[in-house]
């Protein structure tokens, strides 16, 4: 069988080795050493400031709403994961969705300042696959407007943009440390603030508001990284070169067994060094996509319809929430992410190539 990704394990003797200094400290959670040590080493290797360690990525949302204190209206995009919209409506807020653009698939700038009202309080917009939103233009229309942004960079952990990390753009980012991701912690995530006020108030939020023994400050929740998840991600760090190498070799052979099939891949822009999180392709109509994924996962290939669906269609929003998006509802019908993951052959991707051109009659 072939998953659209596999999870990469570092040596069990070093995760062990850190687990063992766990036991003689006997600190088990609550910002511990592997924790800061985890952050320090993260922060260095990107060059990036004022991270926060999370529990999950979705909580890094919305430990962001909430430290930026965010009200009303949230434009976003509706091409993404669900925990995006999710955390928008978690935190109390409604979603007021802009379509997508039809090359990079993030959010359209053309399409923003005009779904801004009185009730609007920021962009939150997704580097959809670790592609880059236009960070440029939505800082500058953010910036007229009095807006917060947030990126949801779950899918940018390494992606540099002009010789510079993706994630120092808008007031804040937010990462996911999932299993599925190409760094992990098991679980986990971070936050990455460009103030280190609202970076200091998301600490505080994070361990229940409560500074000291009795000291109850602001309002709060446990979004704390244990240890035990903190001795994993210093166990992959060292092999994340490795991983991305190993995965833009997987990307580069589909490119080449891919040759000539037209299918639409996002836009690579000027400056980016990327990190092959993913390898989205859209097909020309939604049954040739059905077509294709079925015939994968007969022969033991499982890609995903990632993302799908369109955000805006989500069976629990009310009415006006659900507006429409073509762009993103289009992609969303002819999307798979194929699989990519560091064990992955050169023959398991030429086999996958033919399986497609085959369906496509190529």
């Amino acid at each position: 069988m072939i998953p659209v990704t596999r999870t990469f394990l570092p040596d069990l003797d070093v995760y062990t080795a850190y687990l063992k200094g766990m036991w003689e400290s006997g600190v088990l959670t609550n910002n511990g050493p592997l924790s800061k040590q985890l952050s320090a080493e993260i922060s260095n290797s990107l060059g990036i400031t004022h991270l926060q360690l999370v529990t999950n990525g979705t909580l890094a949302i919305q430990l962001a709403i909430k430290a930026l204190g965010l009200q009303g209206e949230i434009i976003t995009t509706p091409y993404s994961y669900v925990a995006t919209t999710n955390s928008i409506l978690w935190e109390g807020c409604t979603p007021k969705f802009v379509d997508v653009d039809a090359t990079s698939f993030c959010i359209d700038p053309d399409l923003i300042e005009a779904a801004i009202t009185e009730k609007t309080s920021a962009i939150l917009a997704t580097h959809v696959y670790g592609y880059p939103c236009d960070v440029g233009r939505i800082q500058d229309i953010a910036d007229r407007h009095g807006l917060k942004v947030i990126y949801d960079a779950a899918h940018a952990y390494g992606v540099r943009l002009q010789g510079e990390s993706l994630l120092n753009h808008g007031d804040c980012s937010t990462l996911s440390f999932h299993a599925t991701k190409l760094f992990h912690t098991g679980e986990g995530g971070a936050v990455i603030f460009r103030d280190k006020e609202v970076a200091d108030r998301a600490f505080l939020m994070s361990k229940f508001g409560h500074l000291g023994e009795d000291h109850y400050i602001d309002l709060g929740i446990n979004t704390k990284m244990s240890e035990l998840h903190a001795a994993m991600g210093l166990s992959m760090l060292p092999h994340v070169s490795s991983i991305i190498e190993a995965r833009r070799q997987c990307s580069a052979w589909y490119d080449e067994f891919l040759a000539g099939t037209k299918l639409q891949r996002p836009e690579v822009v000027r400056g980016l060094e990327y990190n092959f999180a993913y390898y989205p392709v859209v097909f020309e109509t939604h049954q040739k996509a059905m077509a294709v994924r079925e015939a994968l996962q007969n022969n033991g290939v499982f890609p995903r319809r990632y993302f799908h669906p369109s955000l805006n269609t989500l069976p629990f929003l009310d009415e006006a929430t659900r507006s429409p998006c073509p762009v993103s509802e289009s992609l969303a019908s002819r999307v798979l992410s194929l699989p990519l993951y560091t064990a992955l052959s050169q023959q398991e991707i030429l086999m996958i190539a033919t399986c497609i051109k085959n369906v496509l009659d190529i």
